[in-house]
């Protein structure tokens, strides 16, 4: 509070408003001018000028502080009273030439107009300090005046402040008020979000439940029915594998034979380049160095070329004969409907393990003849395992593991 009581006071001097030294110091001013100008008259037969210097001190009102202002008024006063003492007229003795004597009357004359003049400006020094000490009074009245705006404006501002502080605190607690209101409203909503998620969880396992439920009843049914016809199906399965075999073990030799000729070709274009290396060397030596290295990448790529359509080729023939033995196992295995039109049609998609096992097989196209559709399914499950599966590579096993199968009446593709 002292302080910025202080910093209000320190700065009053600066306010636009202030303006109690002017028409003092306009006053004081105007009063040394007139009595400048009516010392610096020539009066008519004036035969001896006194020395006028100390008769008035002209001295400008200061404004920087009081203590200055109150010196200034006794340093004015000072002068008044020396320049209000008689002055001695200096000695003039009468010049030796001779002259007429003067006569008395200039003389009285001149002596009357100094009294005049020494009047005046004991008038105008004492108007002077009158000026100045209304100047001195009106200046202490402004200071009480300033000190007693800078205790309002200190007063006002420290309730202000107080104010701000006040509203400050009450915006705090309205702020944690709504933060408390929000935390808990998120709190309710986050308990309702888990209540109906623990609701949808707990739906949706009862809902799994009855489905796995009713998927095994389903798979039950299906068991028996596979053991029921498991027997009159054990030969034909028996000699449909042997076949199976027979014709894996075939599309392998033949793989390996291809693979073995792509091998020697191979190796006969490299020889044959190496060849033209050697000869190329030997025409064009300056440019050895370039023409191994452009050889050795041909040659990398020729033999990257060659074991990458080797292996392609492979990899698609064991494709192709692994879905021919799907395809021939099937169809052994299928008991179309009697009465089924040779326009019906379905696809079955099926789901293998790692080994050849059957996971799934389901319709992904339906015939329109639920009969039709079983009967595609039951050839399926009839013809699985399909344990040729595990002599493919892992890369072609993952890609053969979703198959479908289209039935038609006679065919299976």
């Amino acid at each position: 509070m002292v302080k910025g009581k202080t910093q209000i006071v320190a700065d009053a001097p600066r306010d636009p408003q202030d303006v109690g030294y002017t028409l003092p110091v306009i006053l004081a001013v105007a009063v040394h001018l007139a009595i400048i100008i009516f010392s610096l008259v020539n009066w008519p037969s004036h035969s001896v000028e006194p020395d006028s210097s100390s008769i008035v001190q002209a001295t400008f009102v200061s404004t920087e502080t009081f203590t200055d202002q109150a010196q200034q008024v006794t340093e004015q006063q000072a002068a008044m009273n020396s320049a209000t003492e008689p002055v001695e007229e200096p000695q003039v003795s009468a010049p030796e030439v001779a002259e007429p004597e003067p006569e008395p009357e200039p003389q009285q004359d001149n002596q009357a107009q100094q009294q005049a003049a020494e009047e005046a400006a004991r008038q105008a020094a004492q108007a002077e300090a009158e000026a100045l000490a209304e100047a001195q009074a009106a200046a202490e009245a402004d200071a009480q005046r300033r000190a007693v705006e800078a205790e309002r404006q200190a007063q006002e501002q420290a309730a202000q402040a107080q104010a701000r502080e006040a509203e400050a605190e009450a915006q705090r607690q309205r702020e944690a008020e709504a933060q408390r209101a929000r935390e808990q409203a998120e709190a309710e909503a986050e308990a309702q979000r888990e209540a109906e998620a623990q609701r949808a969880k707990e739906q949706a396992e009862a809902e799994a439940k009855r489905e796995a439920e009713a998927a095994a009843e389903r798979e039950r049914e299906a068991q028996e029915q596979r053991e029921a016809e498991a027997e009159a199906e054990r030969q034909r399965e028996a000699e449909a594998a042997k076949a199976r075999e027979e014709a894996a073990a075939q599309a392998r030799r033949e793989a390996e034979a291809e693979a073995q000729r792509e091998r020697e070709a191979a190796a006969e274009r490299e020889r044959e380049a190496e060849a033209q290396r050697q000869r190329e060397a030997e025409a064009e030596r300056q440019r050895k160095a370039a023409a191994e290295a452009a050889e050795a990448a041909m040659q990398r790529q020729l033999a990257g070329e060659a074991e990458a359509a080797a292996n392609a080729q492979q990899a698609q023939q064991a494709a192709n004969s692994f879905i021919n033995i799907v395809r021939r196992a099937v169809e052994q295995a299928w008991l179309i409907p009697p009465g089924a039109s040779n326009s019906l049609n379905a696809t079955i998609q099926i789901r293998l393990g790692p080994s050849g096992e059957l996971l799934a097989a389901s319709v992904a196209t339906s015939s329109g003849d639920s009969a039709f559709d079983r009967s595609a399914i039951q050839a399926v499950e009839q013809a699985a395992p399909f344990s040729e599966l595990r002599d493919l590579p892992a890369d072609q096993q993952r890609n053969l593991r979703q198959i479908n199968l289209r039935f038609t009446p006679g065919d299976v593709r």
